[in-house]
């Protein structure tokens, strides 16, 4: 029988986004449960070795097999589904591929700390960082309007949810960190039209994104008053 597929989730997690978003683009149907990371159910507990979101569950006619890491989970998806490839064939693009992937990663190492930290310096450290990073990025695009080319890829995947963030970010401040970037400008508004990214996410992804900013007495918060 064929494998189903059960995503455990929350609904915040950009982690999360890139998995949904690559079952979307490969067409394959699959269970979604989101949990509370703040009271961490036991059962999740049992199938992630490091309590952290996504978990795929595979359930096959041998067992169930629970895979863990988003790009783990997001190879997984790309090697066993029919759809769109969502990475190249050659096995050094692919490489290099894999490799922005984790620099997605790196990104949203930044981000957790300029949406989390209520100080000053810190955000603007922060700022510095993802100004630096979205340079790098702009080196290396291409005509687009996807990472490379025509195609959507699974580094699409992972910036489509970095992206999303500045959603709110915007309405809240002038952080400036999109201003000397306009392949990445381009890049980010081709992705927000996405189906599979749109649908990746909940209509209250906002709401709660702002939620979160303010049980952290973010300071993100602050700039917008």
């Amino acid at each position: 029988m064929p494998a189903s597929l059960k995503l455990i989730s929350h609904k915040l997690c950009p982690y999360v986004q890139r998995a949904v978003i690559a079952l979307k683009e490969k067409g394959v149907p699959f269970e979604r449960v989101d949990i509370d990371l703040a009271n961490k159910p036991e059962w999740f507990l049992k199938l992630s070795p490091l309590g952290k979101v996504p978990v795929l569950v595979v359930t096959t006619d041998k067992g169930e097999v629970a895979l863990f890491e988003s790009n783990v989970i997001c190879e997984y998806i790309e090697e066993t589904q029919g759809g769109a490839r969502l990475h190249p064939t050659d096995a050094l693009k692919r490489a290099e591929h894999r490799a922005w992937m984790e620099f997605g990663s790196a990104i949203l190492g930044d981000l957790w700390g300029l949406e989390t930290t209520a100080d000053p310096a810190t955000f603007e450290s922060k700022r510095q960082a993802l100004v630096a990073k979205f340079a790098r990025v702009e080196a290396t695009l291409g005509a687009g309007p996807f990472f490379a080319g025509t195609a959507f890829s699974l580094v699409d995947a992972v910036f489509a949810p970095i992206f999303r963030y500045f959603d709110l970010f915007d309405e809240l401040t002038e952080h400036g960190i999109f201003r000397d970037v306009p392949k990445v400008r381009a890049w980010r508004a081709e992705l927000a039209k996405r189906p599979s990214v749109r649908t990746a996410v909940g209509a209250d992804y906002l709401q709660l994104l702002r939620a979160f900013l303010v049980r952290h007495d973010a300071h993100l918060l602050k700039l917008a008053a």
